[in-house]
């Protein structure tokens, strides 16, 4: 299965089985962590059979169920935290698509004081995703159309249509998909309107557009 194929097929699940992460998926997994980390700066921490996190009362109304294992998103505290987290978290995310794990973003329903000590000193915690195999598959939710999302000046290429297509599968918090992709003078630009972890969406919607247009696409 290849990136483009993931997105596609990728929904947010919340209940897992109990079968562990190991074997050529779990090297391969943190082998790709260990790149992010380094090509990013962030310090992404997978965190395996810890069953404490999504022990709370928020997890339990969120209907997770045996998530033991997470991916916990720590980096530097300035104003590129989240949307880079957005980005290489929803990397890592795809990836485990691929490797035929299942995943969902969690920004608070789970044990911030349990997370927070697995961080060094002067990093910030900025969000947990979820991992392991489903217990049942997760299912598409409403998006909204290609001209709700988009502001275009000018002729529209077809990557640009790709990219859009693409982000309208990312995940968004609450789903509600609340940013703007421009295209002008050839250029991509995405904008994130008001709205909870709006700046971690930016990073998310912005690698899907990259990974399905192969162009850039700048964030304010």
């Amino acid at each position: 299965m290849t990136i483009l194929e993931a997105i596609k097929a990728r929904h947010s699940v919340r209940a897992y089985t109990k079968r562990p992460i190991d074997g050529a998926v779990l090297e391969t997994l943190q082998q790709e962590i260990a790149r992010v980390n380094e090509q990013s700066g962030l310090k992404i921490r997978l965190v395996l059979n810890e069953p404490k996190a999504f022990s709370s009362l928020l997890a339990h109304y969120g209907k997770f169920e045996n998530a033991d294992n997470y991916l916990a998103l720590f980096g530097k505290d300035d104003e590129t935290l989240y949307p880079l987290c957005g980005y290489w978290g929803e990397h890592l995310v795809l990836t485990a698509q691929t490797l035929g794990l299942n995943t969902c973003w969690v920004a608070g329903s789970y044990k911030k004081s349990t997370v927070k000590t697995l961080g060094d000193g002067g990093d910030k915690l900025a969000a947990v995703i979820s991992i392991g195999y489903a217990a049942s598959e997760g299912h598409a939710h409403r998006s909204k159309t290609y001209e709700q999302v988009t502001e275009a000046h000018g002729p529209v290429p077809q990557w640009f249509r790709d990219g859009v297509e693409a982000a309208l599968l990312a995940p968004t918090a609450i789903n509600q998909q609340r940013f703007k992709i421009v295209l002008r003078d050839g250029n991509a630009s995405i904008a994130a309107q008001r709205g909870p972890y709006a700046r971690i969406d930016l990073g998310i919607v912005q690698y899907h557009f990259e990974a399905a247009s192969g162009h850039p696409a700048s964030i304010e």
